[in-house]
């Protein structure tokens, strides 16, 4: 006589599968819009803090005084967005200026801060244009990218060559900190007669390397900017000059000598001991001497 099992074990795996499935679906969806949301939390996170560290603008506001260098020209500048920028042009001590230098600082305060500079300048013989970007100052729009800080620098140098008829071969291109992007970045597309970087960072993906531990490098291939200077110096081929603090505690000096390794020649490096991240305002008229210098080099050297 042959025992055979009872048909319940088959027919209660046949209930229990349907249940269980129908349950699980809800959690299955659940997950994945959790999955979504935790993505789409840490991308726009992601955004605020790129955001939060390469822009510190300081508006101009009502109740604040503004104190224009009298021997400024209180100047504005049309970007091709639609942007107004403010901006000081100061006229050299002597005529004819031995160049004309645009000056694009760095990532905070606005052009209130730095008037020195272009009256210093303007005294070694020297026009200036100094001028804000969107969003600091007086300019209107806000600083947001990387495409509109370039956009900023287009409007500069097309106001100088376009409305005052300074030939680009007088030109100057001197970035200081985040300014360094500009100024290369326009080197890399339109003539100029010499390059000034300090302080300069070599890309946005080695600042990256710095702020954050190697486990989270790849952050990188999500941020908006690039700010790849040394790439974009190789196709620069004017005299540039790149100086730097050593340390820097904001952009480490290693990135100055990257951007000076990529840069054509002629070329200078000159690494200041001590000076911080600010060198022309550490070292004063022993650094003016020397940027005055290189200028006149390369405005002697042929084109």
């Amino acid at each position: 006589m042959s025992l055979t099992k009872p048909p319940v074990t088959s027919y209660g795996a046949i209930r229990r599968g349907p249940i269980r499935g129908a349950l699980s679906r809800p959690w299955v969806i659940a997950g994945f819009v959790a999955v979504a949301f935790a993505l789409a939390t840490a991308f726009f996170a992601l955004r605020w803090l790129e955001h939060d560290i390469t822009f510190h603008p300081v508006r101009f506001t009502e109740n604040e005084r503004w104190l224009k260098p009298p021997q400024a020209e209180d100047i504005w500048l049309r970007t091709s967005d639609g942007e107004n920028l403010n901006g000081w042009f100061f006229t050299s001590a002597a005529q004819p200026a031995q160049a004309t230098i645009i000056y694009f600082h760095g990532n905070g305060g606005n052009i209130s801060n730095l008037g020195w500079v272009g009256e210093r300048l303007a005294a070694r013989g020297f026009d200036v244009l100094l001028f804000d970007y969107r969003g600091y100052g007086k300019s209107t729009g806000a600083s947001s990218s990387e495409d509109g800080i370039y956009r900023d620098a287009d409007a500069a140098y097309d106001y100088l060559v376009k409305t005052r008829g300074v030939a680009p071969e007088r030109l100057v291109l001197y970035g200081q900190s985040l300014g360094t992007a500009a100024a290369t970045d326009v080197a890399s597309r339109r003539p100029c007669r010499a390059v000034i970087l300090e302080s300069g960072l070599s890309s946005a993906r080695d600042m990256t390397a710095k702020l954050l531990p190697n486990a989270l490098h790849w952050v990188h291939f999500f941020t908006l900017n690039r700010f790849d200077s040394a790439q974009k110096l190789t196709v620069v081929h004017c005299p540039v000059l790149v100086t730097h603090g050593d340390p820097d505690p904001v952009i480490p000096t290693s990135q100055g000598r990257a951007l000076y390794a990529a840069a054509n020649e002629p070329k200078q490096l000159l690494i200041f001991s001590g000076s911080g991240h600010n060198v022309f305002g550490s070292l004063g008229d022993k650094y003016l001497g020397m940027l005055s210098n290189f200028i006149r080099a390369s405005m002697s050297s042929r084109p």
